[in-house]
């Protein structure tokens, strides 16, 4: 797939996730408004933010397929990492404003909520759209090596865990209406939404921490021993070493040292390192090599 189709690629699928992240947001703000329910509105926040955190995602992903300039040698691509940080500091506000709330209405008592069967068909409805466009993020983000729509993903992977929590409180709430003497039930929606927000907290420090590891071109793990051996694989080179590599973007830049016959022509040895580049990049897409002969002699 060529560069400008994999961009457009990505920028449909963002396009897509921030119509859904809209609809939801929408869907929830109304439903836990009618019904008073802590948990959906919790879940409005959270696609609240999610919203701006998908446009923020579709921003990048425009931004980061610009072409090199004078100023960007690297081109643009790191982009996508800090946009995923950005997420991640979303993720960390909803967590504390929506444990705050649950444990001032478990501290207080106060859950009058109206439990309906739209209520429950809005949580649903919200979990099967998650879920569809959860692994159509994280399908095209493995396909194109995107940090930004991973993060997008693990946003809505984990919409699907925290509205399952808050599916539990609303069925907790309505039994309560029938068991009036299980007093715990009363407080299910509001424990439902401290469960919401340690899911978040959880997920989103994994995605600070790769998002961390990225911006500070941390080595993707096991990717130089399969450089040095593919390098290896070329007759001619006798050892490959110093192996430098770095995300930007989804693109892997490179630099490698090999050592050759240091009594071969100038032309020969460039041959030679092309073959090695052409090796590498075939066997990492989207990579960017560079590589450094010495003479074995020396």
């Amino acid at each position: 797939m060529s560069s400008t189709s994999a961009d457009q690629e990505k920028q449909s699928v963002a396009a897509t996730s921030v119509t859904a992240a809209l609809l939801l947001t929408i869907t929830k703000l109304v439903a836990g408004a009618l019904t008073g329910s802590l948990g959906i509105l919790a879940e409005a926040v959270h696609s609240g933010l999610d919203l701006v955190a998908a446009l923020i995602t579709f921003i990048a992903v425009r931004v980061s397929s610009r072409p090199a300039d004078r100023t960007h040698l690297y081109g643009h691509g790191k982009i996508e990492n800090l946009s995923s940080l950005f997420e991640a500091g979303l993720l960390v506000i909803t967590c504390f404003w929506i444990g705050y709330e649950a444990i001032e209405r478990l501290r207080k008592g106060t859950s009058q909520i109206q439990v309906t069967w739209w209520s429950f068909a809005v949580i649903v409805l919200s979990i099967i759209v998650d879920v569809s466009r959860s692994r159509l993020l994280r399908r095209t983000a493995r396909k194109h090596h995107s940090q930004a729509l991973e993060a997008d993903a693990i946003h809505f992977e984990t919409d699907i865990w925290s509205s399952a929590v808050v599916l539990f409180g609303l069925i907790c709430v309505k039994l309560a209406s029938v068991y009036p003497e299980v007093r715990w039930l009363h407080r299910a929606d509001a424990v439902a939404a401290l469960l919401v927000a340690v899911i978040i907290l959880s997920v989103t420090a994994q995605l600070t921490l790769r998002s961390v590891q990225a911006l500070l071109d941390a080595a993707p793990e096991g990717l130089e021993q399969t450089i040095r051996d593919t390098a290896m694989t070329i007759p001619g080179i006798a050892d490959c070493h110093q192996v430098r590599m770095r995300y930007v973007g989804a693109r892997l830049f490179a630099d490698i040292h090999v050592l050759i016959d240091g009594n071969q022509s100038l032309r020969d040895a460039h041959a030679l390192t092309d073959q090695v580049e052409l090796a590498i990049q075939s066997a990492i897409p989207n990579s960017d090599v560079t590589v450094h002969a010495e003479p074995l002699d020396s």
